[in-house]
């Protein structure tokens, strides 16, 4: 049997005797699903545009240049015709068998929940999600998605996607909730993220178990800390799971 064979047997072993287990992901989860990460080779911040995309991604630049922040947005950031992974439907079955208590992730697509998967905390929001920052109506992202420069609310205020641009906060609420589900966990699955980004990174310092578990094609910062590291596509290795 090969490492890495031996491996998915104990993250198999690992999920069938685990009870409130947490899955914590980043950009690597939908990459499969043709979703662009932001830090890989071919990645957002890999490519060319007149400023880098954390300066187009910040509520300054959204607030300074709104139509040139649209732009951006919809040609990069809207997923459209994405569809859930084998990782995106395993975590789903895993939460509908009653072993998984939550999905928390740094994504913003969506895709979790088309998977299927219920308790799903949207650390950094969600495209789907917009509203008016005038008069606070609910938009679909059709009404971003089929605007033309800076989308308009009936009332004349701009419709502002429910994404956490950088400079801004992330919710109280959604991070008091992720904390707690991390904290009661007995397995922290973490995948796809290179645990750089923080506050986000910071919520596995809360796990307390003993079976803490990463799944990204690069090393991370906290490999040291982990008691199981696979360095192989996230939906690869979920594909060999067994719920």
């Amino acid at each position: 049997m090969s490492q890495s064979e031996e491996k998915i047997q104990q993250l198999q072993q690992w999920i069938d005797e685990s009870k409130r287990i947490v899955f914590f992901g980043g950009a690597g989860v939908s990459t499969e699903s043709g979703v662009p990460d932001f830090r890989s080779v071919d990645g957002l911040y890999h490519q060319k545009y007149s400023e880098p995309p954390e300066t187009i991604l910040s509520h300054t630049y959204f607030q300074r240049n709104t139509e040139g922040f649209f732009r951006f947005y919809r040609d990069k950031l809207l997923p459209t015709g994405a569809q859930p992974n084998d990782a995106h439907k395993k975590l789903a079955e895993l939460e509908q068998a009653g072993k998984l208590t939550a999905v928390v992730t740094q994504n913003i697509d969506g895709l979790h929940q088309k998977a299927g998967s219920r308790e799903v905390l949207e650390l950094h929001g969600s495209v789907l999600r917009n509203y008016c920052q005038r008069c606070h109506r609910f938009y679909g992202v059709e009404a971003v998605e089929q605007s033309q420069g800076v989308p308009r609310c009936t009332c004349g205020g701009i419709i502002k996607p429910d994404v956490v641009l950088y400079e801004e906060p992330l919710d109280e609420g959604v991070m008091y909730r992720a904390v707690e589900h991390i904290r009661q966990a007995d397995m922290l699955i973490i995948g796809g993220t290179s645990l750089v980004v923080y506050p986000a990174a910071g919520l596995v310092n809360y796990y307390q178990g003993h079976r803490l578990v990463l799944i990204n094609l690069q090393s991370t910062p906290y490999d040291k800390y982990a008691d199981l590291t696979i360095n192989e596509k996230i939906g690869q290795v979920f594909r060999q799971i067994h719920v």
